[in-house]
């Protein structure tokens, strides 16, 4: 069972690492649509997207862009994952904790997502996604905010008439 795993239950978790790398597929030159919001103790981020699978690659690198500077990230590793949730807010959660945890547990620092689909089939929610980074140098990565967790506090996930917002708050 995955260590994240809160008292929601998530049937499935699956994450391999693939050989491939990615097909230079990186958010467009413009700033990521990302903002940081006044929180008095942890980090508050709003992202949008076009499509909810773009909403959740940008609240990744909003997670890692606090973290370090994703720029000094070499895509050198990409590792597939694959979930159920039963809803999309609990997609979120484990997404961005399981990104979490390969993060500590494998010291991997990720500065490129490509979420290939989100879909609703059998009243879940399913995701398959790549991350791609680099084992953690420490001559290179210059860490910021420390993440510990992420929360379902305010956690927000809303269709506008321009795509999606995702608001979510993480345990800095």
């Amino acid at each position: 069972m995955h260590p994240h795993n809160n008292s929601r239950n998530h049937n499935h978790l699956n994450h391999d690492r693939a050989h491939d790398r990615p097909n230079d597929h990186t958010h467009d030159s413009r700033s990521p649509p990302i903002e940081y919001l006044d929180h008095p103790a942890d980090l508050k981020f709003r992202v949008y997207g076009e499509t909810i699978e773009e909403a959740f690659e940008y609240a990744a690198l909003a997670m890692f862009g606090a973290m370090i500077d994703t720029a000094t990230v070499h895509q050198t590793e990409t590792l597939k994952i694959d979930l159920v949730a039963d809803d999309c807010e609990d997609l979120l959660y484990d997404f961005l904790s399981e990104l979490l945890y390969l993060f500590e547990a494998e010291e991997i620092v990720f500065g490129w997502f490509d979420v290939k689909r989100i879909e609703e089939r059998c009243g879940k929610y399913h995701l398959v996604a790549c991350a791609s980074g680099e084992e953690i140098d420490t001559d290179r990565h210059r860490f910021g905010i420390g993440v510990k967790a992420v929360t379902f506090h305010e956690m927000v996930i809303e269709r506008t008439d321009r795509g999606y917002l995702i608001q979510a708050i993480l345990d800095t």
